[in-house]
């Protein structure tokens, strides 16, 4: 599979990921029709909904974080195999179809 050079931009992933998990304002919802019904303060809503935002904002962050973590090179490893060519300094005769 073929990667990209370029990272992808954090607005764009969070726009995406609170698409993706829409389940989260469902507590805002719920205040919004406690809002309507019995009067309670607005900006309880917008606090859930500010929560969900900032819980997205983290749980990016530290996923974020472990893919650059884990995205080490590895180190070169030592060559075992013993019909290499590399490491061998063996001089060949040089052999015509004449000989």
């Amino acid at each position: 599979m073929r990667r990209t050079n370029r990272s992808g931009s954090f607005a764009v992933c969070l726009l995406i990921n609170m698409l993706l998990n829409l389940e989260g304002l469902i507590p805002a919802g719920i205040l919004l029709i406690l809002h309507f019904a019995l009067g309670w303060k607005l900006w309880y809503t917008f606090a859930a909904v500010g929560l969900w935002i900032l819980y997205l904002m983290i749980w990016m962050s530290i996923i974020g974080w472990a893919g650059c973590c884990g995205s080490t090179p590895d180190a070169p490893k030592e060559n075992k195999n013993p019909y290499s060519n590399k490491n061998i300094n063996i001089k060949r005769k040089e052999s015509s179809l004449w000989d």
